[in-house]
């Protein structure tokens, strides 16, 4: 599929993005990244920062495309953007929606379920998108940068 099946499906909604908006969302995910580092946060705490910062670069990228997510779903489908968009391999497209479901819980169901091991993953996965997702923007939609 394409993002434009995806449009046709109601899973898009067209969005005309700016180098603004896409400087802002950077800027998102780089606080939130240093956020995740500060000292004394619970593992949950640390998850869901950069988690939220992971979910901004891919929300860069589908902007960067010309999209946003529809509101069903939308943080799915804004994970699973990542392999249209900046063709992010399927294990990690997987890795990142595993760590869409464990923020949830901790957010909304149990304290306490991350454990520092998941929470560095998820803080390592979060710097490496942040890199891939600049680059393609880079290489494809310079002009955003």
């Amino acid at each position: 599929m394409s993002l434009s099946d995806w449009h046709k499906a109601g899973w898009l909604t067209p969005h005309q993005q700016t180098r603004v908006e896409v400087r802002d969302l950077l800027a998102v995910a780089d606080r939130d990244l240093r956020d995740s580092d500060v000292a004394g946060l619970s593992a949950d705490t640390q998850l869901g920062l950069a988690y939220n910062a992971a979910l901004q670069l891919a929300t860069a990228a589908l902007a960067a495309s010309g999209y946003r997510a529809a509101r069903d779903s939308k943080h799915f489908r804004t994970i699973e953007s990542l392999a249209l968009t900046i063709g992010l391999d399927p294990r990690n497209v997987r890795k990142f929606d595993a760590f869409r479901k464990k923020r949830n819980v901790s957010d909304y169901e149990r304290a306490g379920t991350t454990s520092d091991g998941e929470a560095a993953e998820m803080k390592a996965f979060a710097r490496d998108l942040r890199g891939r997702v600049v680059d393609w923007l880079a290489q494809n939609h310079g002009e955003l940068l």
